[in-house]
């Protein structure tokens, strides 16, 4: 079986919040070199947080992120008070279920799956 997938290299002004924003959603450090860091999950997300102190905070940034997940309410519960738009999450017009979050830095990130899915 071979490898094949990519993963997002995301700048961040604080590691520390950065990857403490992204354990809330699932991921969990997999790799720390000072000011590179390798986040994962057993189901095959893979995000790289650097440290760029003059990375744009909110709203000027301009990053996004789309996690897939079959449980996306139960994503959505660990992060409540983050979440974007109220009600959510909701089936959107374009076929998913998602809410979506900011990070520490104002990356967008949404989370959903697509609505015929299966849960």
């Amino acid at each position: 079986m071979s490898d094949h997938r990519v993963a997002a290299i995301l700048p961040c002004r604080d590691l520390i919040a950065s990857t403490a924003s992204y354990a809330r959603l699932g991921f969990t450090l997999a790799g720390d070199w000072g000011e590179y860091r390798i986040l994962a999950d057993d189901k095959g997300w893979h995000l790289h947080l650097r440290a760029e102190p003059s990375t744009p905070g909110p709203p000027e940034n301009p990053f996004g992120l789309y996690l897939y997940v079959d449980d996306v309410d139960a994503v959505a519960e660990r992060v409540r008070e983050l979440v974007i738009e109220p009600g959510a999450p909701q089936l959107k017009p374009w076929g998913m279920y998602e809410f979506a979050v900011s990070d520490p830095d104002g990356v967008l990130v949404r989370v959903g799956r697509v609505a015929d899915q299966a849960r």
